[in-house]
């Protein structure tokens, strides 16, 4: 019977691993390592046309709530006055809110001059402006003179003044980004796209072709006189300033 061989007390700290052992461990953590980057590189790759596509959308997401907010101040306008602000609305935006801003009708700033100052809807300037590249003003929020409310640059929203909230529901009333004098959209600002809102309390981003036009289903520019919502008359179109 052979002398049995000493054992280490219980407690006894284990035996440092040998130099295979401690290769494979090695090994082992760089394939660890190699497996979590390549998951973390195909999480990228995964990610990034989401991430891409949505990131030149802001701008256009944020016209498309700034038009919704105007939207409410004409609605409620409407509700008050029986029409959306026009030149035949500033005498009775001037005895209702004894308002001492010279209220014109050449332009949209001057025409959404009366929303700022109308008993009700939103006190605000911001909702005008949105960046588009040619109109750099942030709006201050100071309109109380005729030099500071919606000053030039501080709107970049188009306007067809002679509407109200009985008219055709697919009738476009504000729109942005609008070339200043022309029935033609700069497709730069939203990658493309035209915002619009229409009298049903819609807003809507349009496709812009190759010359600037929105084109609608029907294969007619957007302010054709012929499209059925303007009746044969030519919309009056209201550029900001």
């Amino acid at each position: 019977m052979g002398i049995p061989l000493p054992q280490p007390p219980p407690d006894a700290p284990a035996p440092p691993p040998g130099p295979e052992a401690l290769r494979s461990q090695r090994k082992m953590r760089w394939i660890i390592r190699g497996i979590v980057a390549g998951l973390f590189l195909c999480g990228l790759l995964l990610l990034a046309p989401f991430v891409l596509k949505s990131a030149p959308a802001a701008p256009r997401t944020e016209a498309l709530s700034d038009i919704k907010q105007i939207s409410t101040m004409l609605f409620e306008f409407d509700s008050e006055y029986g029409t959306f602000p026009s030149a035949d609305t500033i005498d009775s935006v001037k005895d209702e809110t004894k308002t001492t801003l010279t209220l014109g009708s050449s332009s949209s700033n001057q025409l959404f001059r009366q929303l700022l100052v109308s008993t009700s809807g939103i006190k605000s300037e911001r909702p005008f402006w949105v960046k588009t590249g040619f109109f750099n003003r942030r709006p201050d929020d100071i309109f109380n003179t005729d030099t500071t409310a919606l000053a030039k640059g501080e709107c970049v929203f188009a306007y067809v003044a002679g509407l109200n909230s009985s008219g055709d529901p697919q009738t476009p009333v504000v729109m942005t980004p609008l070339i200043s004098g022309k029935q033609e959209f700069d497709p730069g600002p939203f990658k493309g796209y035209a915002v619009i809102l229409r009298l049903d309390n819609s807003a809507v981003p349009y496709p812009i072709d190759k010359n600037g036009h929105v084109i609608l289903s029907n294969g007619m520019d957007i302010f054709d006189p012929r499209q059925p919502f303007w009746h044969g008359k030519a919309p009056d179109v209201k550029w900001p300033e």
